[in-house]
């Protein structure tokens, strides 16, 4: 009886922590409108230089190329988005804040999965606002209801992911400025050399076949497919197994690594 009562204070600790510094990284959202502002800018800018620059050139082989960028600029955004994850982690670990954490009772898995779930919720937003810009440029997708569910359902996924990916990078990174070249070196060649912006099938013979297999470009299909009825083929349970399985992977590794500054 003891033991159980022991584990469940455990577990509600834990739960009111990690509840905490989640409001705690929101509330950072709201103090510091620019992070939110710059998720938004880019992935606009990206949408509009795609769709009215180079969509005249690019084939997609039979849609619309504004239905066919759409996805992909959603995930480009996520992925992008999610290394406010690392850059927050490393702002905390090496100027002192994760040092002051030290001294209080709480749980160290509950400071990074703060910063996790705070990038969930801007991500969110970025993406409502996305989707809004992608209709004004003549987005049409015919995807009903239990689609979109499914959309929003692989977007979060996908952005868990990615953010527990990016807390390691910003647990490793020896200063706050290289988060963001360890950030770019992992996020930059999975986004393009995806199906985010021009079909697979486009690409020489090495780059399609890594393209074609690689994570990314699995949920981009997923989505595309859901949104404008291409093939859907393996790319929903594909992306289903490759970011549970980094989920699963990355949670224990960068509480193992927050533990070890805690312990410093």
């Amino acid at each position: 009886m003891n033991t159980s009562s022991s584990f469940t204070n455990r577990t509600s600790n834990t739960l009111t922590d990690t509840w905490i510094l989640i409001a705690r990284s929101i509330k950072h959202i709201t103090k510091n409108p620019d992070q939110l502002l710059g998720l938004t800018i880019q992935p606009i800018m990206f949408m509009l230089l795609f769709r009215y620059v180079f969509g005249g050139a690019i084939n997609t082989g039979g849609s619309t190329y504004v239905n066919f960028l759409v996805a992909g600029i959603l995930i480009q955004m996520a992925a992008f988005g999610a290394l406010t994850t690392s850059l927050s982690v490393a702002t905390d670990v090496r100027r002192g804040i994760v040092d002051r954490f030290k001294s209080l009772p709480i749980a160290s898995f509950a400071v990074v999965a703060g910063h996790v779930v705070g990038d969930l919720v801007r991500n969110t937003i970025s993406a409502v606002v996305m989707i809004v810009v992608a209709f004004l440029v003549g987005f049409r997708p015919n995807a009903g209801v239990a689609d979109w569910l499914s959309i929003v359902g692989l977007l979060l996924l996908f952005t868990f992911a990615m953010s527990w990916i990016a807390a390691i990078m910003g647990l490793l990174a020896k200063s706050v400025e290289a988060v963001q070249w360890m950030g770019f070196f992992v996020v930059f060649p999975l986004t393009f050399a995806s199906a985010a912006f021009v079909p697979t099938s486009s690409m020489p013979t090495g780059l399609r076949i890594f393209a074609e297999n690689q994570p990314v470009t699995h949920v981009i299909e997923a989505m595309r497919s859901l949104m404008i009825g291409t093939p859907m083929g393996n790319h929903m349970s594909m992306s289903v197994i490759w970011f549970t399985a980094i989920i699963i992977v990355a949670v224990p590794i960068a509480a193992k690594l927050f533990r070890r500054h805690v312990s410093k």
